[in-house]
């Protein structure tokens, strides 16, 4: 199952064995590949030609153009949904001046020092969470400040871990 941005508008998708169900509705569909990046989409007599414009898989995020409309198309998959029910996704991406703990855990690793320059996708910390290691990375670019825990530490969800 995803959920499926389009332009802003949220759809449910689930792929089943007889169709596609988008919004709880049963689609039956048929998709051809044309050439690279292109597709031709049949689905209850209506005909859609897609083409892939970009695709950033860490993001999840898709450019398409169906039919010469372009399609702003943002995915979460069942994983994103469940983390999201728990209340764990990075809630606010747009805020660089600080990292904050996605769940608690007790940090493994501390991979910057302060005064560092870190670039996007950096690796910061090592945290240790529900036996499984997760490394949490830089959102934007900045020089490390300062830097509230040490190795070892137990934190809290949204506790601040490093400002920049």
């Amino acid at each position: 199952m995803y959920k499926v941005s389009i332009n802003g508008t949220s759809h449910i998708i689930d792929f089943k064995s007889d169709g596609i169900c988008v919004d709880n509705k049963l689609l039956a569909w048929d998709m051809a590949e044309v050439s690279d990046y292109l597709y031709h989409l049949i689905t209850e007599s209506n005909s859609f030609v897609i083409e892939i414009i970009a695709m950033d898989a860490p993001t999840k995020h898709i450019k398409l153009k169906v039919n010469g409309v372009l399609f702003d198309i943002d995915v979460q998959d069942k994983y994103d949904l469940l983390l999201e029910k728990l209340g764990m996704q990075q809630s606010d991406h747009s805020n660089h001046n600080e990292v904050k703990a996605p769940m608690p855990g007790m940090i493994l690793d501390i991979l910057v020092k302060e005064g560092q320059l870190v670039s996007k996708g950096d690796k910061l910390i090592i945290l240790e969470a529900m036996k499984m290691e997760n490394v949490i990375k830089s959102t934007g670019e900045g020089t490390v400040e300062a830097i509230h825990i040490q190795k070892g530490m137990n934190v809290e969800k949204n506790q601040v871990l490093i400002q920049f």
